[in-house]
């Protein structure tokens, strides 16, 4: 038969005081006499008493418990961010509940309706590809569940959030291929739901423009990060009459996906076409074809500023500040990196060049 745990009750018993005069003791509090709560814990200690924390939170309002959901737990990028996040949060006496949303609105709404019955005290937030709409995660704040978004954030709305500028990061490598003497550059852009991918498309037309180039929106394809999408992107573009020089992926995977498009049609990779990614994911080390030149986004940049904006807005409710109507907004400023084939190696050495 299971011995049952020691409660607050049994201490009082033995040491013929009240509940109430126990609880004050083990909290320290300074209406108890030194040596009464000297007993009350040399007691507690004996008997292997554990304070009761889900009923201890209760009474404060909070569960120290962060919701976090990304659409796949298995993209690198999104692990470093979680493991960034979940690293700050275990420095201030936080655990994580993750869950993953395989980049589907309803799986989504599912994990939200979890977050909310759970009263997670805050929640970081990756959206899905399929994601048009907010209400379901702005409903949180009737429970006064803070959220703040990372990497795919709102294209619009005053939400709290971070995420590196793509923008400037479309700029900085169509710029880098532009003055390379390349003009004819395709774009396998994501979901045009997603902020990120109107980022990339602004600035990849912005930079063609200011290079005084037509822009030939017949190199701009959307794929759904499968092989398939990909593919597909990849013969549509390859198949013009005039097909592109340079191939500049919305992520590594896309990228080695296009690559093995490349490999399966006798292209050569990096002389006939030139590749390019956005991420910079340290898989591609492992990679015969990295990527000529790559944006870092960070993710462990961004997943620490996601869970310190969090912190912040939970602290200041638990201080019961009064809430600002301006959003917190953190934006992590991309870095261009290229390929270094100089030392004979086929590793993914890269050196800083913006």
């Amino acid at each position: 038969m299971n011995q049952s745990l020691p409660t607050l009750k049994e201490i009082a018993k033995r040491l013929n005081v009240s509940v109430s005069t126990v609880s004050r003791g083990l909290a320290g509090h300074t209406r108890i006499g030194f040596g009464t709560r000297i007993k009350i814990q040399q007691m507690a200690e004996e008997l292997g008493y554990e304070p009761n924390t889900q009923a201890v939170n209760f009474k404060l309002k909070r569960t120290n418990i962060i919701g976090v959901i990304v659409p796949f737990v298995r993209e690198e990028f999104f692990s470093n961010a979680i493991s960034a996040i979940e690293e700050v949060a275990s420095q201030h006496d936080y655990t994580i509940l993750f869950g993953q949303s395989y980049d589907d609105v309803d799986n989504e709404r599912k994990l939200i309706d979890v977050m909310k019955k759970q009263r997670v005290d805050g929640l970081i937030i990756s959206l899905s590809k399929s994601t048009s709409c907010t209400a379901h995660i702005d409903a949180l704040s009737r429970f006064n569940i803070p959220v703040v978004y990372f990497d795919r954030v709102p294209a619009e709305g005053l939400v709290n959030k971070v995420y590196c500028d793509v923008l400037d990061g479309a700029r900085m490598i169509v710029s880098k291929l532009l003055l390379r003497g390349i003009r004819r550059i395709a774009l396998i852009n994501g979901s045009a739901k997603l902020a990120a991918s109107k980022d990339r498309l602004n600035g990849y037309i912005e930079c063609m423009t200011k290079f005084k180039l037509k822009v030939d929106m017949r190199l701009v394809e959307e794929t759904d990060f499968s092989p398939r999408g990909t593919n597909e992107a990849m013969r549509r573009v390859m198949s013009l009459k005039f097909p592109p020089q340079a191939v500049i992926s919305f992520n590594d995977y896309v990228h080695m996906d296009a690559i093995r498009y490349a490999m399966d049609h006798d292209i050569k990779i990096n002389e006939d076409v030139i590749f390019a990614s956005f991420a910079n994911l340290p898989i591609t080390t492992y990679t015969m074809h990295p990527p000529s030149l790559a944006i870092e986004q960070y993710p462990d940049k961004q997943g620490e500023a996601a869970m310190n904006i969090l912190l912040r807005i939970i602290e200041n409710k638990m201080k019961d500040v009064e809430k600002s109507t301006e959003p917190l907004v953190e934006t992590i400023a991309p870095a261009l990196l290229e390929w270094n084939e100089s030392n004979g190696h086929n590793c993914n050495t890269v050196r800083k060049i913006v």
